[in-house]
């Protein structure tokens, strides 16, 4: 409902966040971009109306500011008046409006939850809802459809010891299938929060430390059995009394998208070109955090730009495209790569290329819908992408010839305006050379009068060239991500070629 994109991945126009649906981004004004909103809100203009007074505000006088010309909104408790940002919501005024005179937060955390609104609208703040005099009792439990139990019977739990020299937190997550991707650790000046997914729930431990730790953290997990060890070593060799005192979202399992998002400090180690307008970024994570983005999901980029956070996400790419699958590629965990396209007029991109060697950025924890489970037991898989929508298809591309046993085909049908702009091109082609079950086709908008190979933009008529099963009953995934027209287009298409809903994953703006 902010400054942000929609449902999906980032701005339209961007291709990053997995989703089932999206809306197209609305054409500003000139002089409406981001940064004309930050100037707005930083020129001590009143755009609240209330002259600097913050009021309590209750559900009846909300619902009078439902209009264009006067429009709040509530997000958590919080009144805005969004009225003077209406012309500079890229989502356009529609979306706004949506919320007109209600508590919009349900349709915010459907749509961008991870926007700090807090920081784009606190010029706007008009001041609280009034409390109501019944609250829900703190602490309910709320049942988990579908799995025969109450969340309660599933809710992990944990327990501490220690040795002379180290602590060790052991969570028992009751889940027999878990990895590295579904436990997350930091350990940040005293302060240790350990995060296990499961399903679309979250468990949490996080308290403040007795005593410090040293920055390494180990963290052993016991797949088979569902155990999680999370190992600190004391920086002095006392006895502690107690593991620390817990912080607010201590020992709580609750749903993923009502756990607020966290982030850490990642180091800016290099920065590679990979054509002439985007950039390969390696982030390193801090020494305390064990952090494995899974395939598919995505992390958010937050920085600081003249007093606002922005807030920007991007898919975790491979440092490169491994050409032997005959295993896994692995890598040491310490690093996430980042395949950015740099935007001539774009405020967030421009910052990042700006970003010197030892700069940080703070990095959150990865979010999406894709599943592995999708994929392994496919017999082909089409990725449909356009420009960096590329980047979701690298990981799912190194997934699918690496574990999936049953795998036949896998074709990559890569738009590009130019061939300047293709992605890794010489590595694709080195792969189709090495992997009879991989093939690649470009296809360019744009081309000069030398190129050879096939031109156009997404239609149904290419779609059915290209995407071709090879037996009538196989099982296939037809994988799609690209600024919002060509995904939009892209799945209406597949749709009427026959293929179900279940057969297409749309990674979409």
């Amino acid at each position: 409902m902010l400054n942000v994109p929609p449902q999906a991945f980032p701005a339209p126009g961007s291709q990053q966040r997995v989703s089932a649906g999206g809306r197209a981004k609305v054409p500003l004004k000139p002089g409406r971009s981001l940064m004309d909103w930050i100037r707005l809100t930083k020129s001590g203009k009143d755009l609240t109306g209330l002259k600097g007074r913050l009021i309590e505000v209750t559900e009846d006088e909300l619902a009078k500011h439902n209009k264009k010309e006067d429009c709040w909104i509530c997000i958590r408790g919080f009144v805005y008046n969004v009225t003077p940002y209406m012309e500079y919501h890229p989502g356009g005024e529609d979306e706004l409006m949506k919320a007109a005179g209600t508590d919009g937060t349900d349709l915010f955390d459907q749509v961008h939850r991870w926007v700090n609104y807090e920081s784009m609208l606190k010029e706007c703040l008009v001041g609280r809802m009034a409390v109501k005099p019944i609250a829900a009792p703190k602490g309910m439990v709320p049942e988990k459809k579908g799995l025969g139990a109450s969340v309660k019977d599933l809710t992990p739990s944990y327990d501490w010891f220690q040795t002379e020299n180290s602590i060790t937190v052991v969570i028992y997550t009751k889940q027999k299938d878990m990895n590295a991707e579904l436990v997350i650790v930091d350990c940040q000046d005293k302060r240790l929060r350990g995060e296990i997914i499961v399903g679309d729930h979250s468990y949490l431990v996080e308290v403040d430390l007795d005593h410090a730790v040293q920055e390494d953290v180990a963290v052993n997990i016991a797949e088979k059995v569902g155990k999680v060890e999370i190992i600190l070593k004391k920086k002095d060799n006392v006895h502690w009394k107690m593991l620390g005192q817990p912080l607010e979202s201590h020992n709580t399992f609750i749903k993923r998208t009502d756990r607020g998002l966290f982030y850490r400090k990642c180091k800016l180690v290099s920065k590679t070109e990979v054509t002439h307008d985007t950039k390969l970024f390696r982030l390193m994570l801090p020494k305390s955090t064990h952090l494995h983005v899974p395939t598919g999901q995505h992390v958010y980029l937050k920085k600081n730009i003249a007093g606002t956070e922005v807030v920007k996400p991007y898919t975790p790419v491979l440092p490169f495209l491994p050409l032997d699958f005959k295993e896994p590629f692995s890598h040491d965990g310490a690093h996430i790569y980042l395949m950015i396209k740099i935007y001539s007029c774009g405020l967030f991109t421009q910052a990042l290329d700006h970003l010197q060697i030892g700069d940080y950025i703070s990095v959150s924890n990865p979010e999406g819908n894709f599943k592995k489970s999708q994929v392994q037991t496919l017999e082909d898989l089409f990725l449909l992408a356009a420009g960096t929508g590329f980047t979701p298809m690298v990981k799912l591309l190194n997934f699918a010839l690496t574990e999936v046993s049953c795998l036949r085909t896998v074709k990559l049908i890569f738009f590009n305006k130019t061939e300047d702009d293709i992605l890794w091109r010489n590595q694709l082609e080195q792969l189709a050379l090495k992997d009879e079950r991989f093939e690649v086709q470009f296809i360019l908008s744009q081309p000069t009068k030398d190129w050879v190979g096939k031109q156009g933009k997404i239609s149904s008529s290419l779609l059915s060239e290209f995407v071709k099963i090879s037996r009538k009953d196989s099982k296939v995934l037809i994988c799609i991500c690209g600024p919002t027209p060509f995904t939009e287009q892209g799945v209406q298409y597949l749709k009427d070629l026959g293929y179900s809903q279940e057969e297409i994953h749309a990674f979409t703006a």
